[in-house]
């Protein structure tokens, strides 16, 4: 197998026609321990491991400022929460099929994203993307790796502490956004008034507040930290704080497309496994808890729905 820094789970990937083979081989050098899992081959692979199969590539999607899911390190190297399980599903990918792949990095925006996956520029959207109703009935997700809501950003001093002070507001939101949709449903709801401008990326909505151009940016709060972490004292992060109620529940998971059920059951399996042995909560100290490659940290503990999520996530289904 190629060599990776993620582990490389063999999993027991139960689809119909396939044929028991050999034990899990040994983890490699640094990747966590985990438990022994049964090598599984197809007699006929379909949908995208079938191409992987023939192209021996996967296209991994990612953001250059969703931080600390998928962003860009100072080698412009995709990094983060959601590239590592990513990598995690490619090692799957890879056992599965029986070959090594070769990674594509597809820069995606929070606008592209979905299309991306839906005409199959992308194979694993790896970012920040909320999973709902309405996106389900065009692409298909993982189990939450994250949950999240709509919070907004203002300059320090800001009179702006809840929603209904946003009521004739100038107020950035990114295109493409679960956010874009709550904001507009909140204004028509209570008659505000808001001025949304729609940007193209979390860094110019945090670069209009910082201006002076909007009285606040809203996104998800995670998202929000993100920039704060990003931008430190020397950047401005010290003079922009986060304010208000949640106004919107975001899960995030992973996007790949729709119609292709060994895609998904293998998606399934290998977040189960991940759960199981610890390893999302392994991630999720790394880059929550621990410096990012900026040297800042966002000292976000898990969340106890997440933590309930992972643990309904480790159990096998029967």
């Amino acid at each position: 197998m190629a060599s990776r820094t993620v582990w490389k789970p063999l999993l027991a990937f139960c689809a119909a026609g396939a044929l028991l083979t050999g034990p899990a081989g040994a983890q490699e050098s640094g990747a966590s321990s985990l438990p022994d899992a049964a090598r599984i081959t197809f007699t006929t692979l379909t949908g995208k491991l079938a191409k992987a199969r023939s192209t021996g590539s996967v296209a991994l999607g990612y953001r250059e400022d969703a931080i600390p899911f998928s962003f860009l390190n100072a080698r412009k190297q995709p990094v983060g929460y959601s590239i590592e399980l990513c990598k995690a599903l490619v090692s799957s990918i890879e056992d599965a099929i029986e070959r090594t792949v070769d990674i594509q990095w597809v820069p995606v925006t929070a606008d592209s994203r979905i299309d991306a996956v839906v005409t199959g520029r992308v194979d694993l959207e790896c970012g920040s993307t909320t999973s709902n109703v309405e996106r389900q009935k065009r692409v298909a997700f993982s189990p939450v790796i994250f949950v999240a809501g709509t919070k907004v950003m203002v300059k320090w001093g800001s009179p702006i502490s809840s929603f209904r002070d946003l009521a004739g507001r100038t107020v950035a939101v990114t295109a493409g956004t679960t956010n874009e949709k709550a904001l507009r449903d909140l204004d028509q709801k209570f008659k505000l008034g808001m001025r949304l401008q729609v940007v193209n990326t979390h860094a110019d909505g945090y670069a209009r507040v910082t201006r002076g151009e909007a009285d606040a940016f809203a996104t998800d709060d995670v998202l929000l930290y993100g920039l704060l972490a990003q931008h430190g004292k020397a950047g401005g992060g010290a003079e922009m704080v986060v304010v208000g109620d949640y106004l919107s529940y975001d899960p995030y998971a992973i996007m790949f497309r729709k119609d292709d059920p060994q895609l998904a059951q293998l998606v399934k399996d290998s977040f189960q496994v991940l759960a199981e042995d610890g390893e999302i909560e392994r991630q999720y100290r790394r880059w929550f808890l621990r410096k990012l490659p900026t040297g800042a940290s966002l000292d976000l503990p898990m969340s106890a729905q997440l933590q309930t999520l992972i643990e309904t996530m480790a159990i096998k289904s029967q």
